[in-house]
């Protein structure tokens, strides 16, 4: 079981208040998916020439700052990267687990209850143009950070609640939903058509 909110703001006072809106509606669905949370969130766009990055790291030790203009949020952190020296930061830091990447999306999520998760990524303090938010009650996979929902299918794309795979050189997948997820999303990349199953009767 789970729970799904979004929000698309037209407004500048909606957009300031994005993080806000999707934290008090994540809240409301915490009976519903007590497991974990996460959110995708659409920001300001990276700079010309870099991918923006969200990485999450399980040692809360982590040393940030050494990847320059990172900005932090809980046991993540987001930064723009250019292609080389994404190579070099994940190929010098194997613990880092890439969660999203792309021009404008920020990805979180962590294996605990929604509302404390609202209060650690303090989601109050963050804008936006667009987001998505997730509770879990896991059905299918172990209740942890990389099982959480949402997922990343690719650049700048995002799944829920069926799963995916990290969008990164390191590609998990885990649970069927989460296989045909990914499966969907690269069908969607190359142009291949998508069939709906069981087909509509006639």
């Amino acid at each position: 079981m789970c729970g799904i909110v979004g929000l698309f703001a037209k407004s500048a006072d909606v957009e300031q208040r994005l993080g806000a809106h999707l934290g008090a509606m994540l809240a409301q669905m915490a009976d519903r998916g007590p497991d974990s949370a996460g959110v995708a969130l659409y920001r300001e766009p990276a700079p010309a020439g870099t991918t923006k990055y969200s990485l999450y790291s399980p040692d809360p030790r982590e040393d940030w700052a050494a990847l320059g203009d990172a900005e932090v949020h809980s046991s993540h952190a987001v930064v723009a990267l250019a292609d080389a020296e994404a190579e070099r930061v994940l190929g010098e830091r194997p613990q880092l687990q890439v969660v999203s990447a792309g021009r404008r999306i920020e990805m979180f999520k962590e294996a605990i209850d929604p509302r404390e998760f609202v209060a650690r990524f303090e989601l109050d303090g963050i804008a936006g143009s667009h987001g998505l938010g997730h509770t879990r009650m896991a059905t299918e996979s172990k209740v942890t950070t990389a099982g959480a929902h949402p997922f990343s299918t690719g650049l700048g794309r995002w799944s829920a609640p069926a799963g995916g795979s990290r969008c990164s050189r390191r590609r998990s997948t885990r649970g069927n939903s989460s296989r045909a997820s990914a499966w969907t999303a690269w069908r969607a990349r190359t142009g291949s058509a998508t069939r709906a199953w069981p087909p509509s009767p006639g």
